[in-house]
């Protein structure tokens, strides 16, 4: 009776929220695209999350503002501003963002592609970060109040270990890895970096740094070593940035509005909300082309299967529902060719190479290019290996060529619980993956083995995809990270470049004219939050709100523990299987 009350006030809440969300819904329906004035200001507040995968459009005015973009949005709206007559300037705003250093580097270049139009970008900060800092340095102008920090101060990278931890309570991990950089797991059986993990993480921010300096030192019109100096002496207060160039002025956000005004010698600032300015068509400014081009992104951890619906939909690249966009691109008539975006640290051995066959399958019908984001690792460097150009920004974050195996092993602390569990068995290695026994000499060879089988069907993949020898690669493999300024050296990929370079190169595949427009077309399409909630299984929503509310909190306790080991996604652990997963993820602060 208690369960049947629950789940009739739950459909009755879903369906009230449903009925409300339908209801903005008609509404937007019905509305008219944009007018845009002559001599508008496109207000630009970049905030939070930038995604490569467009989260489900959610049509009330709360949660419509605060949903994340994506880059390929931000670069579309950059190039049609650009484009567009009416617009006379950008007011940007970058605040709190979440996005590695490779998705800044695109919208940076998409900034400064957009003064080349001759028009102006001014940019008012709020609580700046190294982040916000480097794209304001794409701006004619910067500003920031008196009394805020510019809180540059370098950067780190923090490596957690929890082995001490662990063995207080009992519990182990077991690994079987191909290479000493095959370090996922090392957190969980070490208590400090090894020389290898130390050695990598010091040239991923020998990149990042110098990067940072350089481009800010470019931005700025400073030296290199001015600039390493002020971020020694960081973070600056206010007058310090005005004083040592790295900020143009300290005022109130309204009185940069009129010093705004004042440049563009108008009376009254024209505002045009970028939320707004998303939903003008490309065409409209002479940007539509004919030639239709796929942009194929993938986020996340690569999983086997399909995605469950509700909360995980759009969380990962499931290999059933992505070699499905691939199809869907391949068998479309009107799409002449393909950009491959990436943006995973890898994930499931199988799954990966279910979608790398996909990809060269595709890449046998249409022609195709490769563009990393923040992260094309492992398995996500795996499925780049078709034989196409890849393309990567300076940081992308790649290379990770190995395998990894991990299970937990739970038995001492089921001891110190008082918990027993018999195990029986039909078949020698039928506990092979539980967490209640360790493994023996039998079963960690068997492991060792296909660790090792899967090894060389990576470096083969990657020899094939890169036109090169195994022996060739083998160098540049054992599961170590290379920056994408490396990789280029090292052959691992082909060339420094973002979208502008990716189109240009998948334009001359497919023989379209260089000077011709093309038409840009995301997958996956972006849902409506309908379509998120209906793809919820039909198992799951026969099962009631309670199974509702469990995927809810899988969900957010897969997020917590992310928090915990950051880079390793837990669902890779349910199954016990081979791993093409990158070593470790950093975040660069």
């Amino acid at each position: 009776m208690k369960k049947f009350l629950i789940g009739l006030i739950a459909g009755f809440l879903l369906a009230g929220l449903a009925l409300i969300i339908i209801g903005f819904a008609m509404v937007k329906i019905g509305d008219r695209k944009p007018e845009i004035a002559s001599g508008s200001t496109l207000m630009l507040k970049l905030q939070g999350q930038v995604l490569e995968v467009a989260q489900p459009e959610i049509p009330l005015p709360f949660f419509e503002s605060r949903s994340p973009v994506t880059v390929l949005e931000v670069w579309d709206l950059l190039r049609k501003a650009a484009a567009d007559k009416r617009v006379a300037a950008i007011a940007f705003e970058p605040a709190g963002l979440d996005a590695g250093w490779a998705k800044l580097d695109e919208i940076r270049r998409a900034l400064l592609h957009f003064r080349k139009s001759g028009k102006p970008v001014y940019c008012y900060l709020r609580n700046p970060g190294s982040r916000e800092y480097y794209l304001a340095t794409a701006a004619d102008k910067i500003y920031m109040t008196s009394e805020d920090v510019l809180f540059i101060r370098g950067i780190r990278a923090e490596l957690m270990y929890y082995k001490q931890g662990l063995d207080k309570i009992g519990v182990q991990m077991e690994v079987e890895n191909v290479g000493p950089h095959k370090d996922a797991l090392d957190p969980f059986l070490k208590s400090a970096p090894s020389p290898e993990t130390k050695a990598t993480t010091e040239a991923i921010l020998d990149q990042v740094h110098t990067s940072f300096l350089a481009t800010v030192a470019e931005g700025r019109k400073k030296t290199v070593d001015d600039i390493r100096r002020l971020v020694d002496d960081g973070p600056l207060l206010g007058p310090q940035a005005v004083s040592s160039g790295l900020i143009d002025g300290l005022m109130y956000d309204n009185e940069y509005l009129d010093e705004l005004k004042k440049r563009l010698k108008q009376g009254k600032l024209t505002r045009l909300s970028y939320r707004d300015y998303m939903k003008v068509p490309a065409s409209s400014v002479g940007l539509g082309g004919k030639s239709r081009v796929a942009v194929i992104s993938g986020s996340g951890a690569i999983l086997r299967g399909s995605a469950p619906g509700g909360f995980d939909d759009s969380e990962g690249i499931y290999s059933t529902n992505f070699t499905k966009l691939l199809r869907d691109a391949s068998e479309d008539a009107r799409i002449r060719a393909v950009i491959l975006r990436v943006d995973s640290p890898g994930g499931d051995a199988i799954a990966s190479d279910e979608i790398l066959h996909e990809v060269k399958r595709l890449s046998a019908k249409k022609p195709l290019v490769v563009s990393m984001s923040d992260v094309a690792a492992s398995g996500g460097y795996y499925i780049a290996m078709s034989g196409d150009p890849v393309l990567a920004y300076p940081n992308t974050i790649t290379g990770s060529i190995g395998v990894i195996f991990g299970k937990v092993n739970l038995e001492k602390l089921y001891e110190k619980l008082g918990i027993h569990v018999e195990i029986l068995t039909r078949g020698k290695n039928a506990a092979l993956d539980t967490s209640s026994r360790p493994l023996n000499e039998a079963g960690r060879a068997k492991l060792h083995e296909g660790v090792q089988a899967i090894y060389r069907t990576f470096l083969q993949r990657v020899a094939t995809g890169r036109k090169k020898k195994v022996e060739e690669v083998e160098p540049f493999a054992g599961g170590r990270v290379w920056m994408g300024a490396a990789a280029k050296t090292n052959g691992l990929v082909d060339e420094m470049g973002g979208l502008d370079r990716a189109i240009a190169l998948v334009k001359q595949k497919a023989k379209i004219a260089e000077s011709e427009q093309v038409q840009l077309i995301a997958y996956p399409l972006k849902k409506s939050v309908f379509e998120q909630f209906f793809s919820t299984s039909v198992e799951t929503m026969s099962e009631g709100p309670d199974a509702w509310l469990d995927q809810y909190v899988q969900a957010k306790a897969r997020r917590m523990l992310g928090d915990v080991a950051p880079g390793l996604d837990w669902r890779l652990m349910r199954n016990g299987a081979y791993l093409r997963v990158m070593p470790y993820s950093i975040t660069v602060e």
